[in-house]
Formats: C-alpha cells, structure tokens, sequence
C-alpha cells in the first residue's frame, strides 16, 4: 500500500512539473501578445507520451493559480501512436512501446507517432 501511494505521488509530481512548464510556456507567449488572461490552452498529447491526462488536468489548476492563465480551461487532443517497423518498414498503429508489427511479426517499431507533447493554441483575452 505505500509503494502505490508512493507511485501515485512520483507520477503526480511528473504531471505538475509538466502543468508548471505549460503554464511558463503560455504565459510567456500571451504576455508577448499583450494578453489580460489566457482563457484556453490546447495541447497535443500522445498516447505514448507517458503523461496522465487525468494528473496533469488537476496539477494545471494549481500550476495555475495567481497567473494569466488562472481559470483558463485545458482543451487536450490525444494523438493516436503509430510506428514503423524496422523489418518490413510498414506503419502500423501502436497500442504499447511493445507492439508487434501486424505485418510481419517484429517487435522492432520505430515510434513515428504518439510521442509528442506540445502547445498547439492558446487563446487569449485582450489587457484593457
């Protein structure tokens, strides 16, 4: 029982270290624009990212607080993971980092997509 709680704690500590990082990122780039508040944040995340959508949502609230983008709401589109396979060089979607090809049998993916953690958009109030 206290290694579960211990390992929740660990993957939560990631998802506020990721939800302080967007916060910075987006603030940065709404401040540029002369922004009053940031009311949306979208964000792109792959299945294989090793993000917990559920954590990071919920670390973002706090990460968030007494900044632009307090009260602004996470829109977050989940990425598919495909990869290609090093033997038979077919693309194939990907359920793990252990998928067998479909194609031929290998175990050898190189992941092509569903890695990839980014800010897409960011939408944002005028100052004034």
């Amino acid at each position: 029982m206290v290694v579960h709680r211990a390992i929740e704690y660990y993957e939560t500590m990631h998802e506020m270290s990721i939800a302080m990082n967007i916060v910075e990122l987006a603030s940065a780039a709404a401040q540029a624009e002369g922004a009053g508040r940031i009311r949306t944040i979208e964000l792109e995340i792959g299945t294989l990212a090793g993000v917990m959508v559920e954590s990071l949502e919920f670390c973002f609230e706090a990460a968030a607080r007494d900044t632009l983008a307090e009260g602004a709401t996470l829109s977050i589109v989940s990425l598919p993971a495909a990869g290609r396979c090093l033997d038979c060089d077919q693309v194939s979607p990907m359920s793990s980092l252990t998928t067998q090809c479909p194609h031929c049998g290998a175990w050898l993916l190189d992941i092509t997509t569903g890695k990839e953690l980014r800010i897409n958009a960011i939408t944002i109030d005028d100052a004034g």
